[in-house]
């Protein structure tokens, strides 16, 4: 049961971080207050709280039946995820160093 809510924190920050990334790039650059309120009506934005949301969520039912030593490190595996998913879906330049760090934290929680 915990790893299946690990999962759900992952996946639902991993999908939030895309329609978030993904929307403010197609929006450009904000120049006043007036053009980040129109950005705030984009539908990825909506979407990107409900994800939030959810994985908010998801959290507080790990610290329910896990402690917190354990819950904090494992949803740490968004990092390698998001930086796969930066690297492959969203077409980013991703160096050696971010790639290195990425499995550091991997094989931290590979250790839990």
């Amino acid at each position: 049961m915990k790893w299946t809510l690990v999962l759900g924190i992952v996946s639902s920050t991993i999908v939030c971080d895309y329609l978030q990334s993904s929307a403010m790039k197609a929006a450009g650059e904000v120049r006043s207050m007036g053009m980040l309120a129109g950005r705030l009506g984009q539908w990825r934005l909506g979407l990107s709280v409900v994800f939030m949301a959810l994985s908010f969520f998801c959290f507080t039912q790990l610290l329910a039946i896990a402690d917190l030593s354990f819950a904090v490190p494992a949803t740490a595996l968004t990092i390698p995820a998001e930086t796969f998913m930066a690297r492959y879906v969203l077409q980013e330049n991703v160096n050696w160093r971010r790639w290195a760090g990425a499995l550091c934290v991997a094989a931290g929680v590979l250790l839990l």
